[in-house]
């Protein structure tokens, strides 16, 4: 049994193409889809032309894919109906020719019932048959040289017109004594047999039926006041006889010509304002209609002579065959709803509600739009392909989104993406369903922009936003694509990772190790074939830094600023010697700059604190530092955080290879298999003292050693300038003793100069000995000491006291708060020291044994053995920076010292110890 119904929905209908005439371009035989689309083109851009001698414009409408059995529909709305028809051909061959033209006359016969006129252009074909005049027939020796396929489009648009018009005054002419045919729409024809044609009702029926035609024909043919009569008329006709089908298609015209009327413009959204000129005749072409039309008045001054109203708001009162603004909306409701009672009118209906849409869209009604969409979204049409369910859809979304319901029309084109790989496709369209579920992100808030995710605030509901992610995945895996896979998990894991729970972080972790087991994540940028482009994601949160802090180099290893050379005075705080470098700061660079230097070759440390919001143990592979400024080897780093981790010190490593200032942007990490590059700039709520340093040519660096052995007790600590060493020796009056040190170049640099000093310091500042001697004749030849080189220092070590008891110092010893008494000065028992009550503490004795002595330690010379009688009288001797000492057990420690400093070309300075 043959389905009457109208098979396939043109989702781009809107009002204004009622007054279209539609032209169908196919090509015949094989040509090829270039040649073909390059000429459709052409043709296309000739959609409207100015009638002559004549205030009209006729409008056309193109396609290139038509079924017929919509042409059977042509009675019922006009611009249904396939007036013209062009087609496009190759021929290469006179023998060719007869059957090239049989096929076009073929390709006619389908559409032949409701043809105007025809065209064929023939590409290719040259010789006598070129050179015979024929009007249906164009002749092109090849598809860059046809100038004049534009001018032969208007031609054949103009004889459309002919015939249009032709019609349009037959039907409208009232023929006394003949009977008005009954127009019927294809599934009706079976219900008319058998009727009483003479009857009142039937004649009725059949003179609103042709009225509402007529009214078709008036609008096609750019009688805009001629349709608006008609359509009245055949309203008030097919009313009175419940003619529900045509007379919705009637109160659709209306519609039509009324909102043709108001929006000028056009409601379809194409590109460029259509251009209605002369839509209407003049005044006195209103009256054009057959007399019996004079019923429904229309006033002459309510349109202009080119059918565009200048003041709707005052005219349309005026204008009472004119449907207002809102007027328009509730027509269009009442014919759908007639619509609505004819199962087999499932598509009138459907391009019914979507030309409300586009009208309330322009009117800025979005809720009474949703109605109409909402109702379209439930019209029952036939069993569509899967193709035509990917269309509808489509549609569908974009009327949500022209509407501005943004997240509903996400909704419906990720349905749409869905329907591309339906179970009952053969061949899925991974590419067309990952292509739309691109289109879905604005409206469901989504950027693939990490950057728009760490400003602090999320948009949009996470957990659709997570599921779109996730199709995204695995469209791009059907795809063939793992490195979108990739980036897409990627960037769900970074983005959402505050909304994933515990079990979703272990899977979508697990997922993306299987993924870069195969295809490693990189930080290039991956291009889309629409031109879209997927910037790289950092890892900012596998694991999230919160601080950042550049380090000094360890004491032995930190540069100093030299402030003397050889034979000047030495600062108290800092023995050795350097030259400084002038640091040329920039003013924007202050705040960032760090007041230490590194070392060219020197290993230089930054510390982050960091933690693992993961709720297992997390592996960061190749972790390392990124800089700019100089050239920079750094040092990868593995870790392992336990899972959610407190804020875990993480140093990271690397060695500058030039000099300059270097600036430490950020770190790089590899977790999951996913590289990651990761700024500071881009860390939210990160805090740092401070990311450029100055880093300095390379200096040598020397290791001493020497024959004495360390000492068992420490001395006050020495300053963070200083490197210290404590030895032990221990030597009686008039005793002396050599010390040997050996100096070894373990760096990379030579060194050139020695400089020696000594530094014997008390608080009463009074020199009573010399206690060291040296000579630097030796050491010097060695020099200069190339790396891995060892060199000897002997330095001459005599005690040589003065204990004459003179009264001074007495006084010194009782200043001190010390007595002394019982055996002389010159015994090497220790004797009985007694505080005295106003003087200042001492530490209480010990057991008095002979042979016990005190002792003085000197740090870098070694300690000297004193008795006790005598200790008080040696601590004038000695004097150090500190300017203090102690007294632990009865024994006095004292600290003295000598310095080395080397000095190269550059006069930098280490020390070492």
């Amino acid at each position: 049994m043959r389905d009457f119904k109208m098979s396939v929905p043109d989702y781009m209908q809107c009002a204004e193409d009622h007054q279209t005439l539609l032209v169908v371009v196919q090509p015949v035989g094989i040509v090829s889809e270039e040649n073909f689309f390059r000429i459709y083109k052409r043709i296309c851009s000739v959609s409207q032309i100015s009638v002559r001698d004549s205030q009209r414009v006729l409008y056309i409408r193109y396609r290139h894919h038509y079924p017929p059995e919509n042409n059977e529909w042509g009675d019922f709305q006009t611009h249904r109906k396939v007036v013209g028809l062009i087609t496009i051909t190759d021929c290469f061959s006179a023998k060719d020719w007869p059957q090239t033209f049989e096929k076009f006359h073929v390709q006619k016969e389908i559409y032949g019932s409701t043809l105007y006129d025809s065209r064929l252009f023939v590409f290719g074909l040259q010789g006598e048959i070129v050179e015979q005049p024929r009007t249906d027939v164009a002749f092109y020796p090849n598809y860059e040289d046809c100038q004049t396929v534009e001018k032969r489009i208007e031609d054949f648009i103009e004889s459309l017109f002919i015939v249009l018009e032709s019609k349009r005054l037959d039907r409208a002419t009232d023929k006394s004594g003949d009977k008005i045919p009954l127009l019927c729409v294809p599934f009706e024809k079976k219900d008319f047999v058998g009727l009483d044609t003479d009857s009142r009702h039937y004649k009725k029926r059949c003179q609103g039926r042709m009225r509402k035609h007529v009214g078709d024909l008036c609008l096609q043919a750019g009688m805009l006041q001629d349709s608006l009569v008609h359509y009245h008329m055949s309203v008030e006709l097919l009313r009175s006889v419940n003619d529900f089908l045509w007379l919705g298609a009637a109160l659709e015209g209306l519609c039509s010509a009324s909102v043709i009327y108001h929006y000028p413009g056009g409601t379809g959204g194409k590109s460029g304002a259509r251009r209605f000129q002369g839509s209407a005749l003049p005044a006195e072409a209103a009256n054009r209609h057959r007399p019996g039309a004079q019923e429904v008045l229309i006033d002459p001054g309510a349109l202009t002579t080119n059918g565009i109203n200048p003041d709707t708001s005052t005219e349309i009162g005026r204008a009472k065959n004119c449907l207002s603004p809102e007027d328009i909306i509730d027509k269009y409701k009442e014919a759908i709803s007639y619509y609505s009672k004819y199962k087999n009118a499932g598509v009138i209906e459907l391009e019914a509600c979507i030309k409300a849409v586009r009208v309330l869209a322009i009117q800025k009604r979005s809720m009474e739009a949703s109605e109409f969409l909402q109702n379209a979204v439930y019209i029952n049409l036939r069993q569509l392909s899967e193709e035509e369910k990917i269309q509808r859809y489509s549609v569908l979304s974009e009327l949500y989104e022209l509407i501005g319901f943004h997240r509903k029309s996400a909704f419906f084109k990720r349905v749409a993406a869905m329907q591309c790989v339906a179970p009952s496709i053969a061949e899925p369209g991974w590419r067309a369903c990952y292509k739309l579920l691109l289109e879905t992100l604005p409206g469901y808030s989504l950027s693939l922009d990490p950057k728009d995710f760490s400003r602090g605030t999320h948009r949009g509901w996470a957990a659709v936003q997570m599921r779109l992610l996730h199709e995204l995945v695995y469209a791009s895996r059907r795809m063939g694509n793992p490195a979108l896979s990739v980036r897409h998990l990627s960037f769900l894991l970074q983005t959402m990772l505050d909304f994933l729970s515990d079990q979703e972080k272990k899977d979508v972790t697990q997922s993306l190790e299987n993924y870069t087991s195969k295809c490693p994540g990189t930080m290039e940028p991956i291009a889309l074939p629409g031109g879209l482009t997927l910037p790289p994601v950092p890892f900012t949160k596998l694991p999230i830094v919160r601080h950042v802090k550049l380090l000094n180099l360890p004491a032995s290893l930190r540069p100093h600023k030299m402030k003397s050379l050889l034979g000047q005075n030495v600062s108290t705080k800092s023995p050795f010697i350097y030259s400084p470098i002038i640091a040329h700061n920039r003013g924007e660079e202050r705040n960032k700059k760090i007041d230490f230097q590194w070392v060219q070759g020197d290993v230089c440390e930054v510390q982050l604190m960091v933690y693992n919001p993961m709720p297992f143990e997390l592996r960061v592979e190749n972790m390392g530092l990124l800089t700019s400024g100089v050239e920079f080897e750094s040092l990868p780093a593995a870790l392992s955080l336990p899972a959610e981790s407190g804020l875990y010190p993480v140093t990271l490593v690397g060695v500058p290879q030039t000099t300059g200032t270097i600036t430490v942007n950020g770190y790089h990490t590899t977790v999951f298999g996913v590289f990651s590059d990761c700024l500071l700039d881009n860390l939210p709520g990160i805090k740092t003292s401070g990311s450029t340093v100055e880093v300095i040519p390379a200096l040598p660096r020397l290791q001493i050693s020497t024959s004495l052995p360390r000492s068992a007790h420490s001395l006050q600590p020495s300053s963070g300038d200083e490197i210290s060493t404590n030895v032990s020796v221990q030597l009686y009056n008039g005793e002396s003793q050599q010390l040997i040190i050996k100096l070894e170049n373990i760096g990379m640099e030579p060194l050139e100069k020695l400089e020696v000093t000594s530094k014997v310091l008390t608080t009463k500042e009074k020199l009573y000995g010399d206690f060291l001697s040296w000579k630097l004749e030796e050491t010097l030849a060695q020099f200069p000491l190339q790396p891995g080189k060892v060199a000897t220092f002997t330095i001459n070590i005599k005690v040589k006291l003065d204990f004459s008891c003179q009264e001074n110092l007495l006084q010194d010893l009782s200043d001190d708060g010390i007595s002394v008494s019982g055996f002389p000065l010159s015994s090497p028992f220790r004797q009985v020291v007694r505080p005295r009550v106003e003087g200042k503490p001492v530490n209480p004795p010990e057991s008095n044994k002979a042979g016990d002595y005190s002792h003085v330690k000197v740090s870098g010379l070694g300690r000297w053995h004193l008795p006790r009688a005598v200790r008080a009288s040696a601590k004038p001797f000695l004097k150090h920076s500190f300017e203090s000492f102690s007294e632990r057990k009865g024994c006095v420690y004292l600290k003295a010292g000598f310095s080395v400093v080397f000095v190269l070309g550059q006069c930098f300075g280490k020390q070492s110890q």
